[in-house]
Formats: structure tokens, sequence, C-alpha cells
């Protein structure tokens, strides 16, 4: 039987798939602690694959997800297989509803092919985006001041400055790259910095931005841009950008989605089809050496700020943020806080949540309240080894081997003053 338009076409849509699933699957394999990613591929494989979604779930949630969203996913993953008529038993036991259950809208809708041309006639329609008005600043980002002060020096003070700006010929706008180990709180300080800057907030995921459909990626990409520029003063924050700017290598089944991706990025950063004033970018990752190096050329994201572990201060806000509101009356923070040295925001945030459930069986057992105490928080704290700790042997030989273009000026001060090799 000859082959059709029609299953050429098909065959070409299942082969973008994998490619898109395969560039996903290889980024969670190099960073299998970055739960942010790891949720982002589960909600990809459940447009094509429930039962390895549920597999990618169990997963995420082993290695510490937020009960909440790993509720939500499961609800999706049952709506999912009762959607494709699937016969495998539901992820979490319990009674399932025997009618089909819709499936939960996507917090940001991304265009769908059937958008064709729009308001800026080249792709989706402005308007598709949800901005929101960050009410922190970094006033509310505790400790950290050496990052803070990196911040306002090479970011922050020319843009509070527009009048003596445009003196200088310097338009509003401007891109900066936050890195390093994950779990140390680039996201809160790109709201922070939205909301020092009085500007709308746009938080854009790999999830948002990837589909299955030729060329969907690149009109999601130009759409959240335009809703930036009609917003303006606006933030993109662009998460995980390693997975959406990576290099465009010769080889692997994803190269050509990661050209498609990266070109698009780069026409709407030197604004090819309309200016970018009052736009600000804000990338994060905690692979900057996988980043494609045309993004990171002068004029584009050649700004950046190493975000290291929280220091005493951090790590005792958090520890009260976190305890707040808990059994714990005497708990020593601050003895806590230098007990964790090198843990990131989220190792820090684990701590606390073992000792509040081990203090809750101890309170079940005594029937009475049992308080977290600090020698609780300390023997949870002693069996942790700091997630940040493989990030450090990650980047170790790409400092030794590795081309730098100064990116990574801020990362050797800090090994010398920590005495790593």
């Amino acid at each position: 039987m000859p082959t059709t338009q029609a299953t050429r076409t098909d065959r070409g849509l299942e082969m973008a798939e994998d490619d898109f699933l395969e560039v996903i699957e290889t980024e969670v394999a190099r960073d299998p602690r970055n739960l942010a990613l790891r949720e982002d591929f589960v909600t990809l494989l459940l447009q094509t694959d429930p039962d390895r979604a549920a597999s990618e779930l169990a997963t995420l949630e082993a290695h510490g997800a937020d009960p909440a969203r790993v509720r939500v996913l499961r609800a999706r993953v049952m709506a999912a297989r009762l959607r494709g008529g699937a016969t495998a038993a539901p992820v979490e036991p319990g009674p399932v509803a025997a009618a089909p259950v819709a499936p939960a809208p996507p917090s940001r809708p991304v265009p769908s092919p059937a958008d064709g041309d729009a308001a800026d006639g080249r792709g989706a329609a402005p308007g598709l985006w949800d901005a929101e008005r960050p009410a922190v600043t970094l006033a509310d980002v505790a400790g950290l001041a050496e990052v803070k002060q990196h911040l306002d020096a090479t970011f922050l003070a020319p843009l509070r400055n527009p009048d003596l700006a445009a003196a200088f010929g310097q338009t509003p706008g401007g891109s900066l790259l936050m890195y390093g180990p994950p779990g140390c709180g680039k996201t809160f300080i790109a709201r922070a910095i939205a909301g020092d800057l009085g500007a709308s907030f746009l938080h854009v995921t790999l999830a948002d931005l990837l589909s299955r459909w030729i060329g969907d990626s690149e009109k999601a990409i130009r759409s959240v841009v335009a809703d930036a520029r009609a917003a303006a003063p606006c933030v993109i924050f662009l998460d995980e950008f390693d997975a959406l700017g990576g290099r465009r290598t010769s080889g692997g089944g994803g190269s050509q989605s990661m050209r498609m991706i990266v070109t698009q990025l780069l026409e709407e950063l030197d604004g090819v089809s309309s200016v970018n004033d009052g736009v600000y970018f804000l990338a994060a990752t905690n692979r900057p050496w996988d980043i494609d190096p045309a993004l990171r050329r002068p004029g584009r994201i050649d700004k950046t700020v190493l975000v290291l572990p929280p220091d005493a201060a951090a790590r005792a806000a958090i520890l009260h943020g976190d305890l707040a509101g808990k059994p714990a009356p005497d708990v020593d923070v601050d003895r806590v806080a230098r007990a964790t040295d090198g843990f990131s925001g989220a190792d820090i945030a684990h701590v606390v949540k073992v000792a509040l459930q081990q203090a809750l069986t101890a309170s079940m057992q005594a029937g009475s309240v049992v308080p977290v105490t600090t020698d609780a928080l300390l023997a949870v704290a002693e069996g942790v080894r700091p997630s940040t700790a493989s990030w450090f042997d990650q980047v170790a030989p790409v400092l030794e081997y590795g081309v730098d273009d100064g990116t990574f000026d801020q990362l050797r001060a800090y090994r010398v003053q920590r005495g790593m090799r």
C-alpha cells in the first residue's frame, strides 16, 4: 500500500515528539536532583505515555517533591489513563470515578497549531500568558549580601536610574543569567528583581514552551515575548535555561529541535521583529557550561551572577520561616544554621520536614504534642549530605579544562575562599 501524505505527516510528528522527550530525558539524567525539571518531564509524558508518567512521578516523589504538587500530578495521571482507556492500576490506591475526568488546565496556555496568523502577524496572538506582580523585593531576601551587591552593581543600578542611563544612550531593558547549585533561591531572586523594578513577571518553564508539534515551541517563544512587550516593564524569567538554550550540537535525536528553539531565542533577544524596550530577560541554570555560546555573546545574555548556597543569615531565616507556627518554641535556629553550612535552601527545608515528621510520630505515640527540638534538627542535618556538593564536583573539571569567558570569576573566588580544589 502506498504511503499517503497523512501517514508521512503522522510519522514526522511522532519523530518530533520523540526528539523533544529525548532532549528532556537527557537533561533529567544529567541532573537527577533537579525536581523542577523532573516535574516538567512528567507533565510532558502525560500527553503521550501516562504509564511512564506514573513511573517518573514515583521517582519525583522519592526525590522529595512537594506533596501538594505530587497529588495534583497523580490526579492528572489518572485522568490521562481514563481518557486513553488505559487498564493499568491507578497511581494511588482508592476509588476512581467511572466517568472520564477532565484534564487539569495548564497554568499558562500554550498556543495550538490552529492559532495561525495573529496580531503580531507572525504566530501566536499575545495575551496568552498570565503576568504577576511580585510583592517581594531584594530587601526580602535574607543574607546573600555579596549576591545582592553584585546584582546592584552589574544589573539593577542602571535600571533604577533611567534618566541617567538615557543620557548615555542606554535604553530600558537588560538580561542576566543566574547560575549556581540547585535549590538556592534563583527563582525567588528573579521575583525579587521584578519587584524591585516594579515590573510584571512571567515565569516560563520547559513544559510551557516545548511541544510535540513542529514549530509550536517557536510560536510559544514569540508569544511570551510579545506579551512581555505589551506588558512592559516586564521580566521574563526563563527557568532551566540550559534545557531551552542548550548547545546546538551536530548529534543527537533532538539536535534539530534545539537548533530551532535557540535560533528563535536569538531572534527575540536581538529584537529583530520588535524592540525590547522595558523587557528584561532573566535566565537561571545549574549548568551554564551547556548553554549555547551564541546566547551568551555581548548584547544578549551577557551578564551573570552566581547564586551560592545561603549564608548563615539566610539559613537562619529559612529555618525561622519553615518552623513558623509549628510546635518548636525553643529551637536555637542560629545553632542549626551554623551546623548546616553548605546546605541549599531545599536541603534545609528537607531537614525541617523530616524533623517535623519525626515529632509528629512521637506525638502520636505519646498522645500529646512533642515539640521539635534543636537536637532533633541537628541529628537530621548530620545525616544529610548537602545536595550542593555534587554540583561543585560537576563544575570542578569545567573550571580546570573548560573555556571560561569570565562567567566563572565569582565561582573561582568562592572556591579559593572556601579552600576548595
